[in-house]
């Protein structure tokens, strides 16, 4: 509870300001994007999890002042705001105007339409980076394999050089055959690997000067090392929000309810969760449940990228993700009774 107090609190204060800014439909609405946020958003949090044990307790505090202003204000706001802006050539008061105009979000020049009309470019990017994010971790030396035949697979096409950048690059020209504007989604996908290359390889030269690399001594990042994997995880988090951003809009186009929905209620969560499982030790303890999320990520990369062409509701990517990740918690718990 001493965890979950505040995202509780935050709760309770958004739904007020919900409800007295739409209403009781808009306190449902709210309600119901911050409970899909949050069941859909487990994949997350491990993933998180893994990359915050490593931070020290300064870091850890950065995560939930500056990383949770990131995560609300800049990718459930301003980033919309800057695809609408960028898509009607509008500047961004203009495009905040247009979204408090709650216009038919199927009418061409509404908000919802046109952040709708750019999403084969966010998929793009967010599938890339995501993409590279699963298959970095199945091509590296694991302890423990869950689903043993695909992941010695993925284990022994990762021994060929650049096998990430390979595999990425063909899948995003896969993707963005067919799409609306093949050329800006290829552009899209590509920012989107070298994102993954840039941040990701940025922490590992900044991990070599770390107290203790190399020694196999435990030791917290700090300093430029820590900045990095906050980078890192602030690049990840992103990722993972374009999709729930997007098909928010589905289920309303105000983008004040989308905020206090995804952002505000949803956001705190993942993040108490993350904070959660870095406490209680819990990815050290079940050996399989960052495998189960990795699959899932890899799975809603693969939906992001076939959503270019066919929508994908957010039923699917949930249910399939939270498949994944309880059938890899079941197998841990037996493999602990085992062992």
């Amino acid at each position: 509870m001493k965890i979950f107090r505040g995202s509780i609190i935050v709760t309770i204060i958004a739904l007020a300001i919900a409800y007295f800014y739409a209403g009781l439909n808009g306190l449902f609405i709210t309600g119901i994007l911050a409970v899909l946020e949050v069941s859909l958003s487990m994949d997350n949090a491990i993933v998180n999890a893994r990359i915050l044990e490593k931070m020290n307790h300064f870091w850890r505090g950065i995560f939930l002042t500056v990383g949770i202003l990131v995560a609300v204000v800049g990718m459930r706001l301003i980033f919309p705001l800057l695809i609408v802006g960028i898509s009607a050539r509008i500047n961004p008061i203009e495009a905040l105007q247009l979204a408090l105009a709650k216009g038919d979000p199927s009418q061409a020049g509404t908000y919802g339409y046109i952040l709708h009309h750019s999403h084969p470019q966010i998929a793009a990017f967010g599938g890339m980076f995501l993409l590279m994010l699963s298959l970095e971790f199945f091509f590296d030396e694991r302890a423990h394999s869950w689903l043993k035949i695909p992941e010695k697979l993925l284990k022994w096409i990762g021994y060929f050089p650049s096998a990430n950048v390979i595999i990425s690059i063909v899948a995003l020209m896969i993707a963005a055959q067919g799409a609306h504007n093949p050329s800006a989604a290829i552009f899209a996908g590509i920012l989107g690997i070298l994102s993954f290359l840039l941040v990701n390889g940025l922490g590992h030269v900044m991990s070599q000067h770390q107290p203790g690399a190399g020694t196999g001594e435990a030791v917290l990042a700090t300093g430029k090392a820590a900045l990095s994997l906050f980078l890192y995880l602030e690049v990840i988090d992103a990722s993972f929000s374009f999709d729930g951003v997007i098909g928010a809009f589905a289920i309303t186009n105000d983008p004040i309810i989308i905020l206090l929905g995804l952002g505000v209620i949803g956001a705190m969560f993942v993040r108490s969760l993350t904070l959660y499982l870095v406490a209680k030790g819990t990815l050290n303890e079940l050996v399989y449940l960052e495998h189960g999320a990795h699959w899932a990520i890899m799975a809603l990369a693969v939906f992001i990228l076939v959503s270019i062409h066919v929508e994908i509701g957010e039923a699917v990517t949930g249910l399939t993700g939270a498949v994944l990740i309880g059938l890899s918690f079941l197998s841990s718990v037996l493999y602990n009774r085992k062992h």
